[in-house]
């Protein structure tokens, strides 16, 4: 029987960060992943490498430069003639991106000496992981820790069933090889609004069926409306409380049946994704006797630190509570890897940066104004537009706003929120500063360069206070105006 001093099974992001951190820490590691790419040979970097977040990353970015270059071009003085886009380019350059990325995973494991076993886990009792190569009989592992790491796999819906051709999961919106002129999308979220700009921009007539009643529930409502605002100008037709009722093709087109508050419709799209969320992959992952429990959810038991039910069994990332985002399943890997070594770090989960990335893009940490209230906690906000900022002027980039949240008495940020040009970017500013504790004062004491978009964060902790530079405070205003008249 071979054994390891930690196994950890899933190479997507949480996994491998667990891996390699365990194998520098002079643990002999074994990472197992049963996952293959398109030419059916295994590949490692779980669903984020592979058909998530770096692919549609690619697809984003390669179309918010054509639409730049088809209609944005010519208001900064920029002339660019005929603009067109070789879509089965674009996705080649995406694989392309992939198969770097993924093997760069192959290297590193390889440098830091972790075994990568390709094939099927089980989690069986006492530690031991029966493990099952791809055409192979299955051996039977043991290892003094092992950590789950099998990441998520997209929600299925019986009223649009897949065919992998008209309806298809984010991974197959990632391979389209024309734009299609008609496209739908189930689910109004972050994959759903991701994926529906891709193909927007690239030409196609968008429309986004979401069942919530409220746009991106879990966002701040200013920066939910302004978003929704600014996604409509773009061409995404996003019908709110919407339940599609079925998905049927016919005649080489896919007409879907809904229901909202005004009846039952029908709208005809060429090509439909269902992007109504993931759900832990946990199929076949454990015996019934290892002693590691699932939730009413499907999600695997852990307390705080990640542990299982079981002694030594550990589990992280999309498997486990908290939001499914690779920056916190990397997080949890470290920090489990760590704590076997006999280190004590905790991942802080107040301060999980979350982002969307559409144009402008959407991101925060921390709670918004609306979850704080309705907790009866005493709140004050601050907030600064970009359309005042000269860096976003200058690059066109106005749309768009930084909302600070900080506690009323002791001026703790409880809530940082961007929508707007790198947002993405941004954000990092208000997780660092959270981490340590800051208030927003301490953000308003701290110098940002002059000119960049970084200073409408300055200006909203600033606001938070009323002491806003380059916007107008309205009471103080007022105060003035009493006085002088």
């Amino acid at each position: 029987m071979e054994d390891y001093d930690v196994i950890v099974v899933g190479a997507g992001p949480a996994g491998y960060a667990a891996a390699i951190r365990a194998a520098q820490l002079g643990m002999k590691v074994a990472c197992i992943d049963e996952s293959c790419g398109k030419d059916g040979a295994p590949t490692l970097g779980g669903t984020c490498l592979n058909w998530g977040c770096i692919p549609s990353k690619a697809l984003l970015d390669v179309s918010h430069k054509f639409i730049d270059a088809k209609e944005k071009l010519a208001t900064l003085g920029i002339s660019t003639g005929d603009v067109s886009v070789d879509v089965p380019r674009m996705i080649a350059r995406k694989d392309e991106v992939v198969a770097k990325l993924t093997g760069g995973i192959g290297a590193l494991f390889q440098g830091n000496g972790v075994t990568a076993l390709a094939g099927h886990a089980k989690l069986l009792a006492r530690r031991r992981v029966e493990y099952t190569p791809r055409g192979d009989e299955p051996r039977t592992l043991e290892a003094k820790h092992v950590i789950l790491a099998p990441g998520s796999l997209p929600v299925d819906i019986p009223p649009a069933p897949l065919d992998g051709e008209f309806i298809v999961d984010s991974a197959g919106a990632l391979e389209f090889s024309a734009v299609p002129p008609r496209l739908g999308v189930i689910g109004a979220g972050v994959i759903g609004l991701e994926l529906g700009s891709v193909w927007g921009r690239l030409g196609a007539d968008v429309v986004l069926l979401e069942a919530l009643d409220d746009f991106l529930a879990m966002a701040d409502r200013r920066i939910a409306r302004d978003a929704l605002w600014e996604f409509g100008k773009q061409g995404l037709d996003i019908r709110l409380g919407t339940r599609v009722m079925g998905a049927e093709v016919r005649d080489g087109a896919v007409q879907v049946a809904y229901q909202d508050k005004h009846g039952e419709h029908t709208t005809t799209v060429d090509k439909l994704i269902v992007a109504v969320g993931r759900r832990p992959n946990t199929e076949g992952l454990l015996a019934p006797d290892c002693g590691v429990n699932l939730d009413e959810r499907g999600f695997v038991y852990v307390n705080d630190l990640c542990a299982t039910d079981a002694p030594d069994v550990y589990a992280i990332g999309d498997v486990v509570r908290g939001p499914m985002l690779a920056h916190k399943g990397i997080e949890e890997g470290v920090m489990v890897v760590e704590r076997i070594h006999g280190r004590k770090p905790v991942v802080n989960y107040d301060c999980v940066p979350a982002v969307i990335y559409t144009h402008p893009e959407i991101a925060w940490v921390g709670k918004t104004e609306e979850e704080l209230k309705a907790a009866g906690e005493e709140v004050n906000v601050g907030a600064f537009s970009f359309a005042a900022t000269g860096r976003a002027l200058a690059a066109d980039e106005t749309v768009g706003m930084v909302k600070v949240v900080a506690d009323a008495e002791t001026d703790r940020l409880l809530g940082v929120h961007i929508l707007g040009e790198q947002a993405s970017e941004l954000i990092a500013q208000a997780v660092i500063a959270m981490e340590f504790g800051a208030g927003a004062e301490d953000l308003a004491l701290t110098m940002f360069a002059h000119p960049t978009l970084s200073e409408a964060v300055h200006e909203a902790a600033l606001g938070v206070a009323g002491n806003a530079i380059h916007m107008v405070n309205r009471k103080a205003a007022r105060k003035v105006a009493r006085k002088t008249t």
